[in-house]
């Protein structure tokens, strides 16, 4: 139980209960004060004459301090005030020349001798009130109504200096508000991350070792007269470990690591952004050698000047103009090496993109197909697995995942093989888990009626046929019409990883998102809302064709395509004929790949309808059954080599899973073919 006790946490302090106190007190002394306030003073002959007068109403006797104080039936006269001693008593009593009490105190002779005082005022028919002796004074009541507001309203400041010291930076307090929130860490933070946590990224963390070397062995490079790097930029797409890059320089380096964000450079006070960035570098002097990592460092490095008549932030480029005058201004900071990190390098400032500040420019992209694999080793070590997960076929099917995602995969798998009761996690699980992040949740309760259900299968059918029979059709894994997460039905591929896309595998892809389309107006006789999805991928891609790539007939080798980010404004660098000619030819290209599906659908009709039936009778189906039925497929990717081989363990039949297991594909954007929506 004495255990119990001492884990046992101790109560948080509630602000609600500092507004109880303070109300029980103010609502004390108004009580304390209801009956006028405190005591006027006066003297002893003018204390027997007021109760001579018969205004006395109650006396009461503090027999140690020999003192009097009488309560009068009305209170003070102008007059008879001006005739007192003239002070303040508190701020409940008397004001100025105001008197606002009907108390009066005096020094008296003895208690025994005021005995004989109040025996003759009796007998005269003055006084008839009552008489109480008291032992002691009053002398706390007074400190209260003298001193009692100013200790509130003192106490009250500090609680709310203290309370605004949280926005103040390190130690607290309003006036540290300035003051720089990096966090310091060093060689024995218990948390230390290390190029060993850091699967993949092999180029980026060549580089970054370059740096951590230059602080470790200065003088094997500066004896060749070289130069230790001012700093370097982490750019990359969302969640491809940048900041876990600048985790593992904090803990490879012997040197001091300063670690803050770029928001926190950004305060509503006018110029405490600027002074916690020379606070910042002033902590990184004394600390000299060391690493100074700035995450998204777009939140204050945005260009300047963009659109300044919409009106701009003068405080965030005051903020900008004394980053760049520390990195590399009048001032030496030798020793010091910026790390930052971002994912829309291209709204930088150019100034701060220079050689001087940021030396080198590290593109953290997403990971390859090796990388994957390395990524998935560093995740499942954590997790319990069983002999029948395969990392190759893992890595495979995540194309376009980032390290974040590969992470997330890893942990759902657990989670489903927990739900199950399972021992350990195994590969289903992680077909199940890629299933549900790539495509949502299923929603078997979604209630569908049979001609929708019919629409769906067709729709997907279509998809799933002219995919099979186009030279750059990805490879198909499985098509279901249960619905999942915004779709309501979807067809999932394995796509070839290609660094260059040629102008027939864009082309390729408009006709497998229009097939779904074109099935509905052929073999239903009706189109619906269900292509949304493939239109506005289709759409995209054309448009892209067109304006980015220069692969227009009549527009050939012209791209529109703006690298700078600083994008055209409120102009289009083309004129009003050529957006027309960029329009008519976008349409050509979709109708073209309309009529081109409608082809193919024509000559493969019996598939397609053997392959819609099954879809909706069993709801999911697998390459497998569309091989069944169309027969192998006659360009053959690498990745679709890899899937046949494991074909045979990794296919469930869709009876006994009711679609839940199956060899689960995921499509990169933009190009991703994907789902009849709702």
């Amino acid at each position: 139980m004495a255990e119990n006790n001492n884990n046992r946490k101790a109560p948080k302090f509630n602000l609600f209960w500092m507004y109880i106190i303070i109300g029980i007190f103010l609502l004390s002394m108004l009580w304390m004060n209801q009956d006028g306030g405190s005591a006027q003073e006066v003297n002893w002959t003018q204390f027997e004459s007021i109760v001579a007068q018969g205004r006395a109403k109650s006396i009461t006797v503090y027999r140690g301090k020999n003192r009097a104080e009488a309560v009068l039936t009305d209170t003070l006269t102008r007059d008879e005030v001006k005739n007192l001693p003239q002070r303040e008593t508190s701020p409940f009593g008397t004001v100025g020349n105001t008197a606002v009490s009907n108390k009066i105190a005096a020094q008296i002779p003895s208690p025994d001798k005021f005995e004989d005082n109040v025996k003759a005022w009796r007998e005269q028919g003055v006084f008839k009130g009552d008489v109480e002796y008291v032992e002691g004074g009053n002398d706390l009541t007074m400190i209260l109504y003298t001193f009692g507001p100013i200790i509130l309203l003192v106490a009250l400041w500090f609680f709310l200096l203290r309370r605004m010291g949280g926005a103040g930076g390190a130690g607290g307090g309003i006036f540290n508000v300035g003051k720089s929130k990096a966090r310091l860490f060093d060689k024995d933070n218990a948390n230390k991350v290390t190029f060993q946590d850091v699967a993949g990224l092999a180029e980026a963390k060549v580089e970054i070792a370059e740096i951590v070397d230059f602080l470790k062995n200065p003088k094997h490079y500066t004896e060749l007269g070289g130069k230790i790097p001012k700093g370097a930029l982490l750019v990359g797409p969302p969640g491809t470990g940048k900041t876990l890059l600048a985790k593992a320089v904090a803990g490879e380096a012997d040197v001091p690591f300063f670690s803050m964000s770029g928001s926190d450079f950004v305060e509503m006070f006018v110029g405490v952004g600027a002074s916690r960035v020379r606070d910042l570098f002033r902590q990184a002097k004394e600390k000299a050698p060391c690493i100074v990592f700035i995450d998204e460092i777009d939140a204050v490095g945005r260009a300047r000047g963009n659109k300044a008549s919409m009106g701009s932030n003068d405080e965030r480029e005051s903020n900008l103009n004394q980053l760049l005058t520390e990195m590399d201004g009048f001032g030496s900071n030798s020793g010091v090496i910026i790390l930052a990190a971002t994912n829309r390098a291209d709204i930088l400032d150019k100034a701060l993109l220079r050689a001087g500040r940021f030396d080198r420019q590290i593109y953290v992209e997403l990971p390859e197909l090796s990388d994957r694999k390395e990524i998935f080793q560093v995740h499942l070590r954590k997790v319990k697995t069983d002999g029948s997960v395969d990392l190759d076929l893992l890595s495979r099917q995540t194309p376009g995942f980032s390290g974040a995602d590969i992470a997330n995969v890893c942990n759902e798998a657990a989670l489903i093989a927990a739900r199950h009761k399972k021992q350990a996690v195994q590969r289903q699980d992680f077909m199940d888990a890629i299933d549900r992040i790539v495509g949502g949740l299923e929603k078997r309760s979604k209630v569908i009626t049979d001609e929708e259900r019919r629409s769906i299968a067709v729709h997907e059918a279509g998809h799933a046929t002219v995919s099979w029979h186009l030279r750059y059709g990805d490879p198909l894994i499985k098509v279901t019409i249960v619905p999942r997460g915004k779709a309501l039905g979807a067809a999932w591929y394995m796509p070839e990883e290609r660094q260059i896309e040629p102008k027939q595998a864009l082309l390729d892809k408009i006709c497998s998102l229009m097939a779904g389309r074109v099935a509905e107006d052929m073999f239903l006789g009706f189109i619906d809302t269900g292509a949304l999805n493939d239109l506005e991928r289709a759409t995209k891609i054309a448009y892209a064709m067109v304006t980015y790539y220069g692969m227009s007939d009549k527009m050939p080798n012209i791209s529109y395509y703006d690298t700078s980010g600083e994008s055209y404004g409120f102009t289009k660098p083309y004129s009003e004929d050529r957006a027309q000619t960029i329009d008519h030819e976008v349409q050509a290209i979709i109708d073209s790949q309309y009529e081109r599906a409608r082809q193919i659908l024509t000559q493969y009709e019996r598939g397609h309808h053997e392959l819609a039936d099954l879809l909706q009778q069993r709801e999911v189906i697998y390459t497998e059954d569309a091989e069944r039925i169309f027969g192998p497929r006659q360009w053959q990717s690498r990745t679709e080599a890899i899937l046949n081989d494991n074909n045979s363990a990794t296919v469930q039949n869709a009876d006994g899973n009711n679609g839940e297991g199956g060899n689960v594909g995921v499509t990169p954007p933009p190009f991703s073919q994907d789902d009849k929506q709702q």
